[in-house]
């Protein structure tokens, strides 16, 4: 893996400049002047700073996990999902609130090699760290061929959230938008037509297993974008914990979020795409 990029020692207490909807999604937006510039990949931990808690005594939820979508002259950008209290919070955040964050955290995508293409593979909310990497590559490659993306979304509301990238090939599980197949359908039809690929990928568990045994069955390098359920951010709690296929375990905050596929057997069902 590459040089990492390190967080600032202590959380950082943002202002909200946006919160954009994406069809089923939220695009949050925030002023981060003093934050580096995350790697494609790397996530933070965010808390809005009112109002983060429920019960009488409003006891404080856990600041949730969330990759970076985008990052534009200090500005950070994340896509969210209503599923639950603490995203429900964030989505309510409006310009000129607050939030706090504590990042970038963990391991970015590292570009291919060998002349392999790059080809994105997400699904979901998951495909937030995909447009911060698209970028990247796309502006690295210049003239030479673009990145082939390729998203999947549940119907039309979800599959509006692929605006955040740039000429992807759709597929959605009702068949209202793109494709009616699974995104990892589209992804054999491109490996058969092209081996000599590196493959990444973000999205949930099933999706993920599923996008390592057809990169294994080929012997196609993969690099998986993990985002278990995190307590602290920082590999303290070991509440992100993954096996690894030569025995022992990885903290998904710390040695990922983002790791290679031929590292896991398998990728279990906690450890999708949280956002």
């Amino acid at each position: 893996m590459s040089e990492r990029t390190l967080a600032p020692f202590g959380r950082r207490l943002l202002t909200v400049t946006a919160n954009e909807q994406l069809g089923a999604y939220r695009v949050l937006k925030a002023a981060d002047p003093e934050g580096p510039a995350p790697q494609a990949g790397q996530f933070a931990m965010l808390a809005a700073a009112e109002h983060w808690g429920a019960g009488e005594d409003e006891r404080p939820y856990l600041p949730r996990a969330f990759s970076y979508a985008r990052w534009l002259a200090g500005e950070a950008h994340f896509l969210l999902e209503d599923v639950g209290p603490g995203t429900r919070r964030l989505c309510e955040l409006r310009a000129g609130e607050q939030l706090w964050a504590l990042g970038p955290l963990g391991a970015g995508f590292v570009a291919p090699k060998d002349d392999r293409r790059a080809l994105l593979v997400g699904g979901g909310v998951g495909i937030a760290p995909l447009a911060i990497w698209q970028d990247e590559l796309n502006s690295a490659m210049r003239a030479r061929e673009r990145v082939m993306t390729l998203l999947g979304f549940r119907d039309r509301a979800h599959a509006e959230g692929a605006a955040l990238l740039s000429d992807a090939l759709l597929a959605t599980d009702d068949g209202s938008l793109g494709r009616h197949a699974l995104v990892t359908e589209l992804l054999a039809e491109q490996l058969e037509h092209d081996a000599h690929t590196t493959v990444y990928a973000c999205g949930p568990p099933a999706m993920l297993e599923a996008v390592r045994a057809l990169c294994e069955a080929r012997a196609i390098p993969a690099q998986l974008a993990l985002e278990a359920g995190m307590a602290c951010g920082f590999g303290a709690c070991f509440g992100c914990v993954v096996p690894t296929r030569e025995g022992g375990y990885l903290r998904v905050c710390v040695d990922g979020p983002v790791l290679d596929a031929q590292r896991l057997a398998h990728v279990e069902v906690h450890a999708g795409s949280a956002g």
